[in-house]
């Protein structure tokens, strides 16, 4: 097989066929729910009834695809770039379809649309600049909560009166009409809500507030107790890294393996956590992740750059989707001056960016790697909420 060939097997997997097979049928659904078929078939005299419901079981087919191809790419381990880019892609594109299909048909405002439409262009907006400053923002449950209920809506919409009821008298009486505008109003108030989510997370990077340190670059100091454990932490990672097909990977020096111990520590990790490097010595981190002897003498081991070739090397020899290195100075030794115990870099480094955080942690030994464990996982979660979104 020549490379070309095998190039393109690994870029047309199953899961990834099953995707754009899912936004190629975007045209049919389209297709059942406003063209006048049911005028091709006069033999069908019920044809112009089952219409909406045909059209609303194109829509539920289309939709269901993305648990398909999700358990297809998590199962033969074929988590592509294209597939992380094509997945969410047909999930927008199929309800902004859906959405214009209502509107041109009468049976949905415009007002409807426009706000679920403004909300994709505007967080996508938002990450946007985010990315161009190195800063990764969370997705919350409210993003995967809009996206459910905008389907249920849909569908209802879809099998509702395929003309709008206007007599009131009507409205009160029709169930199911009332029940697809609580359904849709519940979707929009959720969409209002994960928008402001995503103001609310990036109001340093949009100016609102001042931000205490710049681009890329983060400053703890008294580092409040965690609201989840590690393992509670590992195990949402975990579970986010199997909805997104992604792979995880590390690489340690003052953790020695904690991070990729707390992964795998959790049933199902080994479908997601490809491995990690221990790369205590500075001689391991040169010849297994690719940190420059330059780079070493220049800022030290215990750096925003380091950390930075730490992550990306660890990604690429791993082969993962996403890596997280940490390098920093756990104690009781190995303070050195602008240095102290506790000075740790976080370095991330995903198909969109690579970068570094710095953090200073309080207490013992124990206490700065257990933190350590905690943000780094933290990053990851952060950088996994980008593919679903």
């Amino acid at each position: 097989m020549s490379q070309t060939a095998s190039q393109r097997e690994k870029l047309w997997t199953p899961a990834n066929k099953v995707t754009l097979a899912r936004i190629l049928l975007i045209p049919f659904f389209v297709i059942a729910i406003i063209s006048p078929w049911p005028e091709w078939f006069p033999q069908w005299a019920d044809a112009a009834v089952w219409k909406p419901w045909v059209a609303a079981g194109v829509f539920i087919a289309i939709a269901a695809t993305d648990s398909i191809d999700g358990h297809l790419a998590r199962s033969r381990n074929e988590v592509t770039t294209l597939g992380k880019f094509m997945d969410p892609l047909a999930d927008k594109i199929l309800v902004a379809s859906a959405l214009l299909a209502l509107i041109e048909l009468g049976v949905l405002p415009s007002w409807v649309a426009l706000i679920i439409l403004a909300r994709e262009f505007i967080v996508s907006g938002i990450r946007m600049l985010a990315a161009s400053q190195n800063v990764v923002i969370a997705a919350s449950w409210y993003g995967k909560a809009k996206t459910v209920t905008q389907i249920i809506a849909i569908v209802l919409f879809i099998i509702k009166d395929s003309h709008p009821v206007t007599d009131l008298g009507s409205v009160l009486s029709n169930g199911l009409y009332l029940f697809s505008w609580f359904v849709m109003l519940v979707a929009v108030v959720l969409t209002i809500v994960s928008m402001l989510d995503y103001f609310v997370k990036a109001r340093e990077i949009l100016g609102f507030v001042r931000a205490d340190a710049g681009p890329g670059v983060q400053v703890k100091t008294k580092l409040a107790e965690p609201r989840q454990t590690n393992e509670e932490l590992a195990a949402e990672v975990v579970r986010m890294a199997n909805e997104c097909h992604a792979v995880i990977g590390t690489a340690e020096s003052c953790t020695g393996g904690l991070i990729s111990g707390t992964l795998t520590h959790i049933p199902g990790s080994s479908a997601v956590v490809a491995g990690g490097i221990v790369s205590y010595s500075n001689d391991v981190k040169k010849s297994h992740l690719g940190v420059l002897e330059s780079t070493l003498a220049e800022h030290g081991a215990v750096s925003e750059e380091v950390a930075c070739q730490m992550a990306k090397g660890a990604r690429e020899a791993l082969g993962v989707d996403t890596a997280v290195a940490v390098t920093g100075i756990a104690g009781p030794g190995g303070a050195v001056p602008g240095k102290p115990v506790g000075t740790v870099w976080i370095g991330l480094s995903d198909a969109n960016m690579t970068f570094a955080k710095l953090y200073h942690f309080e207490g013992d030994r124990e206490r700065v790697r257990a933190q350590t464990v905690h943000e780094a996982l933290r990053l990851v979660r952060a950088s996994l909420a980008t593919y679903s979104e």
